[in-house]
């Protein structure tokens, strides 16, 4: 159980968590993959693995299953329960903690030997539920860009997970790079190495 989080909104968090998710059932075909989009009010996870449209089945005696995308991908989103896209969620704090505690215990997941929690940015309502409800978490990726802006917020995050006691199992520097289609040089477009800056200065593994 691995979540994927940042101060910073922007960082690209559901990026890696579709990556993660997808390279762990490509590489790993019999091992069940699952992903919750604790992202209540922004959920990507669906675009980005192409289940937009789709919604939560249910079965018999009340169940509900989640959304199986390609590879046999399980995922759990709000988006599946809006009925259109313009659709805001007009929600305070125990609403949303309610509704992640459905979604990880009211679901009927299966098999799960992954499971990867797409979190919004900050360290509010959602990321403090995910570390309530599931006490014994794996560990978190943290997801950061190379600008300075983006260091110091996701420094909160480290901070974050310490004081919840949540291992932390690194830090991700994402958009660190352009490469050139054309001529295959490297194009540092917003700056690189604040992900190695804030491993040192927090001794986290980047």
């Amino acid at each position: 159980k691995i979540a994927i989080i940042s101060g910073k909104g922007g960082v690209g968090k559901s990026t890696v968590t579709a990556n993660l998710a997808m390279t762990f059932a490509t590489q790993q075909p019999t091992r069940g993959i699952g992903v919750l989009d604790a992202d209540i009010h922004g959920p990507c996870i669906p675009k980005m693995l192409n289940l937009k449209g789709r919604k939560l089945n249910s079965g018999p005696n009340g169940a509900i299953y989640p959304v199986t995308g390609s590879l046999g991908i399980k995922v759990v989103s709000m988006d599946f329960v809006l009925p259109n896209d313009e659709a805001p969620v007009v929600w305070r704090g125990p609403l949303k903690m309610r509704a992640i505690q459905q979604f990880l215990s009211d679901i009927t997941w299966g098999r799960l030997d992954y499971l990867f929690i797409d979190l919004p940015p900050g360290t509010g309502d959602e990321p403090l539920s995910v570390m309530q409800l599931i006490p014994d978490l794996d560990g978190v990726i943290i997801i950061t860009m190379p600008s300075e802006v983006s260091q110091v917020v996701v420094k909160k995050a480290v901070t974050f997970a310490r004081q919840l006691r949540v291992p932390i199992i690194g830090i991700i520097e994402n958009m660190s790079g352009f490469v050139c289609p054309d001529c295959g040089a490297k194009i540092n477009i917003f700056k690189s190495g604040g992900g190695k800056k804030i491993a040192d200065d927090m001794v986290v593994p980047y």
